[in-house]
């Protein structure tokens, strides 16, 4: 396995990537939230990457994996700005994105973005919008009056240790959501999700089908897949998608 290199970013940090050289498009696979590129999904693409030629890229955000920073000072915004970075400094031309949960909420703020840099989108379990949706929306009057006082909650994870949740991840993430105005995606999009998923439901898999404006979208609903989609047929389903696109674009 090559050594981890690090990129640092016009805001000071510093960022853990891994990048295969091959043919473009580039595929950049977006992680989720507390995630880091050493998951499967990450690294089963990159050897198939690999092992087609393509060129890859995986990296991690600041307050994730190996680079800089710590997680509870993060926000969307953020990671944002991590992916725009890695994205200008390490790929050319043409890319697909491929997001995994709010690895699919960047990508979806990367193709509004860029959208000239972007040959598709594949969204596995894509969880835009999370913080307001999501986090926001469930907090109990206490949790509100905590993140007030305190400047953080703490949310149960079904995959991990709680997260802490800070008041400027709430509030960056209402200047950054994807399903309140117009979301053009003028390439073919491919969206995977899990019946048994516990963390993003189909509901939020059907809402961005219904909301973005697409002539080219998908929705590919697995039974009783959950959201790690880390499973060979999950795993072989992403490549498919990949595929798709690949072929769309001719």
């Amino acid at each position: 396995m090559p050594a981890t290199t690090f990129l640092e970013t016009p805001q000071g940090r510093k960022l853990a990537y891994h990048r295969t050289e091959g043919q473009g498009p580039w595929v950049v696979f977006l992680g989720g939230l507390k995630s880091d590129m050493e998951g499967t999904k990450a690294t089963h693409l990159e050897s198939w990457a690999r092992a087609r030629g393509q060129a890859f890229l995986r990296f991690d955000y600041s307050g994730h994996g190996e680079s800089s920073g710590i997680f509870e000072d993060g926000c969307i915004g953020d990671w944002h700005e991590d992916t725009m970075a890695a994205v200008a400094a390490l790929t050319e031309g043409p890319i697909i994105a491929v997001g995994s949960s709010m690895g699919g909420w960047q990508s979806l703020l990367l193709a509004r973005t860029v959208p000239e840099r972007l040959l598709g989108l594949v969204l596995v379990a894509a969880a835009p919008d999370f913080t307001e949706d999501g986090y926001w929306a469930s907090f109990t009057p206490a949790q509100k009056a905590r993140l007030e006082a305190d400047g953080y909650v703490e949310v149960p994870s079904d995959y991990m240790e709680p997260y802490r949740i800070s008041r400027r991840m709430i509030e960056d993430g209402r200047s950054r959501l994807v399903l309140r105005d117009p979301l053009p995606l003028p390439f073919p999009v491919r969206c995977l999700q899990g019946t048994a998923d516990t963390a993003v439901s189909t509901e939020t898999a059907l809402r961005l089908l219904d909301h973005a404006s697409c002539d080219d979208m998908r929705l590919t609903l697995v039974k009783d897949a959950d959201h790690r989609f880390s499973d060979g047929p999950c795993l072989g389903l992403i490549e498919a998608a990949i595929e798709d696109i690949l072929t769309a674009a001719g």
